[in-house]
C-alpha cells in the first residue's frame, strides 16, 4: 500500500527525518519534507513544522503525517489543533500498533532525543503496515469527530471558544 507521507521534524531531527524519508520513498510512498534541511547549531520552531505537516494531513493532501521533534511533545499539541487530526508522541512499538488499531492515528509524533534511530524506524513500519480496525473504535473516532464540529471558535479568539450542542 503506497500512502502520501508529509514528515517534518525541527532541529532535533533532521538527519533522522532525512533518512527516514529516503527509505519511505524506496518502499514506494510519496513523501513531503518539511523543516530545516540540514543539522543547523541553531534551533527551529517546532509549532511552524507541525503546522505544515498537520496542515497537509487536515486538508487530506497528506494521508498521514510524522513529526520528529525532540520529545514528540510539542509538535503532538500543535498538530492535535487541526480538525481532523489524531496526533500522539509514540515511544514503543505496541502503543505504534494500538494507535493505529484503536485511534487511527493519523500524525505519529517521535521523540528524537529520546529514541534510538532503529526504534524510531521500526515504531514508524508497524504504524504504516497497522489498520485501523473499525467497529467500536469507529463509533468513537467518530465522537472525536463530532465534538470537533461542535467546538466553534468565535472571531478566531481562542478565549471565545465553545461547545455548541
Amino acid at each position: 500500500m503506497s500512502l502520501n507521507i508529509a514528515i517534518g521534524s525541527d532541529h532535533h531531527g533532521v538527519s533522522v527525518r532525512i533518512r527516514l524519508a529516503e527509505i519511505l520513498r524506496q518502499e514506494g510512498h510519496t513523501v513531503s519534507e518539511s523543516g530545516p534541511t540540514t543539522d543547523c547549531p541553531y534551533s527551529t520552531d517546532y509549532p511552524d513544522i507541525a503546522v505544515e505537516v498537520a496542515g497537509q494531513v487536515s486538508a487530506g493532501d497528506a494521508s498521514r503525517g510524522i513529526l520528529i521533534c525532540g520529545t514528540g511533545i510539542g509538535m503532538c499539541i500543535a498538530a492535535n489543533k487541526f480538525a481532523g487530526v489524531r496526533a500522539a508522541p509514540i515511544i514503543d512499538e505496541l502503543s505504534a500498533e494500538f494507535c493505529r488499531r484503536h485511534n487511527d492515528l493519523n500524525v505519529l509524533c517521535v521523540a528524537n532525543d529520546i529514541l534510538s534511530e532503529e526504534l524510531i524506524f521500526r515504531i514508524v513500519h508497524i504504524w504504516l503496515e497497522t489498520p485501523f480496525d473499525g467497529g467500536r473504535h469507529a463509533r468513537r473516532i467518530e465522537k472525536i469527530c463530532e465534538i470537533e464540529r461542535k467546538l466553534e471558535i468565535g472571531s478566531g479568539n481562542a478565549s471565545q471558544a465553545r461547545f455548541v450542542e
